[in-house]
C-alpha cells in the first residue's frame, strides 16, 4: 500500500484592498486527496479526501506576491505552514485509516430480504 497525497488550494478569499495591496489572500478553501496504488475489484484505486478552510496571517505583507503571480504550490506551502506539521500529518493519518478501512472493512451494511 503506497498512498500519494495531492492538495487542491485553488479557491481563496481575498481582501480587495489592504493598505497598499490588492487581492490579499487571507483564507484558503483546501482539499487534501489521498490515492492508494492498491485497486479495488473494478480496477479503481482506493481514495479518500478531507477538506476545510485555513486562515492565513496577513499582518506582515513584506513578502507580498501579486495575486496574478501566486502559484498553487505557494498557497499549499502557506496552508501547510499555517496548519503546522502535526496537523498536516494528522490529516494524512486519517486519510490512511480511511483507505485501510475501505480495503479491510470492519463492518458492512446489509439489507434483509423478505
Amino acid at each position: 500500500m503506497a498512498i500519494s497525497y495531492e492538495w487542491d488550494v485553488n479557491t481563496v478569499d481575498v481582501y480587495p484592498s489592504d493598505g497598499d495591496y490588492t487581492d490579499v489572500i487571507y483564507n484558503v478553501h483546501w482539499r487534501l486527496n489521498a490515492t492508494d496504488t492498491q485497486v479495488d475489484a473494478e480496477g479503481n484505486p482506493y481514495t479518500a479526501s478531507v477538506y476545510g478552510t485555513q486562515v492565513l496571517d496577513t499582518s506582515d505583507l513584506s513578502d507580498f506576491i501579486d495575486f496574478d503571480s501566486v502559484t498553487a504550490a505557494q498557497v499549499q506551502g502557506w496552508v501547510e505552514s499555517a496548519m503546522g506539521e502535526e496537523k498536516v500529518q494528522s490529516y494524512k493519518d486519517s486519510l490512511d485509516a480511511d483507505i485501510a478501512g475501505q480495503i479491510n472493512p470492519t463492518s458492512k451494511t446489509k439489507t434483509l430480504v423478505g
